[in-house]
């Protein structure tokens, strides 16, 4: 069986280790969370329960 030379494992692990920073990185930046501000929260004063 042959066997792999070092330089195509230091290759590889670089490819894949570039690939999982990018998903990382595209993963930050395409959520889109905005957060609400809490002076638009509105709390009622009064509760009316029905039952």
């Amino acid at each position: 069986m042959p066997q792999m030379a070092p330089l195509n494992w230091l290759m590889l692990f670089l490819f894949f280790t570039i690939i999982f920073f990018l998903y990382i990185i595209l993963n930050y930046y395409s959520s889109s969370y905005i957060p609400k501000s809490k002076k638009n929260i509105k709390i009622p004063l009064t509760l009316n329960w029905k039952w």
